[in-house]
């Protein structure tokens, strides 16, 4: 593997509760208290934010602050492709979800005649889009976006001319539209989800690996099976939303915690499993809100425990 750069993207403004910007400082603690020196060892970027916006009062309910979330998305983008342009494999380090469309336009942008996969750790499905949301918040838009899909079917909210100017040049951020096919997507852990964004999943035969289905098949059979299916694409980006994890197991420092989620040991060895097929070119890893654990700093702890595992022999 090339050698990692960190691109730590501490903006949380796609979220409905705050705190997950301090998911990287928590990460460094963790590091700390471990007697990690990976922090200092590695390269990294510090990727300016808007975070200061959430002290404005939300206009638009239907996609809460979702401007700044693409201008956001836009400097993700730029620091992703020039990471991979300078020959560096990106750990993106990010607060809240909505920044993983700035890291595929990244990708894109830095390769634009190849074909992208996603693998996406989840236990949501983050389909929603401004016309379908019933919260608002963009963090649960990444994907819509990224495929492209504004979910026309579940329309149940009355969307602004302005919103709709800041979601199509948010949809259209990589050089090619859509910057994702359903086809070349495939969840893991997904399991809070809801109609409109079943409905998605559905209509285009979009595979969810639920943890049940993970430990009854058998986690390399279903590894294989994804990277047979990404067999068509170029290039592979992997995101890790922490509330993947067993929120009962780990803690509930996340903001939408689920339960009946996977082990530390399962995320591990899904992601080395996808890792050896050759075709990944970047690790996201986020939605880690110390406000919000009960157990101290254990969210964090675990997730750096599994970054280390990934990226760090000594």
């Amino acid at each position: 593997m090339k050698p990692i750069k960190v691109l730590k993207n501490r903006s949380d403004i796609g979220a409905g509760t705050r705190g997950s910007d301090m998911g990287i400082d928590a990460l460094e603690i963790a590091a700390i208290n471990s007697e990690s020196d990976f922090f200092n060892r590695h390269p990294y970027i510090d990727i300016p934010t808007h975070n200061e916006t959430v002290y404005n009062k939300v206009q638009n309910s239907t996609a809460k602050r979702l401007n700044f979330v693409t201008a956001q998305c836009e400097r993700v983008k730029s620091a992703t492709s020039q990471t991979l342009l300078d020959d560096f494999f990106p750990l993106i380090l990010s607060g809240d979800h909505s920044s993983a469309l700035g890291s595929l336009s990244g990708i894109k942008s830095a390769f634009p005649s190849k074909t992208i996969g996603a693998v996406w750790i989840d236990a949501h499905a983050d389909l929603h889009s401004p016309f379908s949301t019933p919260s608002g918040n963009v963090h649960g838009m990444p994907l819509a976006a990224a495929l492209g899909n504004d979910n026309l079917e579940y329309k149940k909210n009355t969307v602004s001319d302005k919103t709709l100017s800041d979601w199509e040049q948010l949809k259209n951020m990589g050089t090619v539209f859509p910057i994702l096919k359903p086809e070349h997507l495939v969840y893991f852990g997904v399991r809070d989800i809801e109609e409109e964004e079943a409905s998605i999943m559905d209509a285009h035969q979009i595979k969810n690996y639920p943890v049940y289905e993970v430990r009854q098949r058998g986690l390399s059979v279903c590894v294989e099976e994804t990277i047979k299916k990404l067999a068509d694409v170029d290039l592979i980006y992997i995101t890790f939303d922490v509330d993947a994890l067993d929120c009962d197991l780990i803690s509930r420092g996340t903001g939408t915690p689920v339960s009946k989620g996977f082990d530390p040991n399962e995320v591990i060895e899904l992601i080395k499993g996808v890792l050896r097929s050759g075709k990944v070119v970047a690790l996201e890893v986020c939605e880690i809100n110390p406000l919000l654990d009960e157990k101290g700093n254990f969210m964090a702890e675990t997730a750096f425990e599994i970054i280390q595992s990934l990226f760090d022999s000594n």
